[in-house]
């Protein structure tokens, strides 16, 4: 997610539980939405559509995200990586499908040493000329 680079799509899966993917993904949104330079949005296939409106066009709701400036003093796919672990930890169950172009990665509050890394080499395809991402383990 390098400035001016791709957003990541995020996808919080819940099944076939359209109205729980709603709510969860609002959520993240909100959890998102509150850190400084990073830009979060609904992607929207059918045009823009005005808050709380629901009805027959209610399907798989995913975000967009991406950062406002330059000055992050960590790697933004770090910091992303982290809000997203850390929202996902509050419940039980919860987790996040990230996806940057053809490139992608599940997130979970409570990941395994496998999962961490499938995180970190996703970081690393990612990292491309963000610069050196030190992430020895710390996440």
């Amino acid at each position: 997610m390098r400035d001016g680079g791709s957003p990541w799509t995020l996808t919080v899966p819940t099944g076939s539980d359209t109205l729980r993917q709603e709510r969860l993904t609002r959520d993240l949104h909100d959890t998102l939405h509150r850190t400084d330079d990073l830009v979060v949005g609904f992607h929207d296939a059918d045009g823009p559509t005005e808050p709380g409106r629901k009805g027959a066009d209610v399907g798989e709701v995913a975000l967009w995200a991406a950062t406002t400036t330059a000055a992050v003093a960590r790697p933004a796919s770090q910091v992303l990586i982290t809000l997203i672990k850390e929202w996902c930890a509050k419940e039980r169950h919860r987790k996040v499908v990230v996806t940057v172009g053809d490139d992608s990665v599940e997130i979970t509050g409570r990941p395994d040493a496998a999962q961490e890394r499938m995180v970190r080499e996703f970081q690393d395809r990612l990292a491309g000329n963000d610069g050196p991402e030190s992430d020895d383990g710390a996440a």
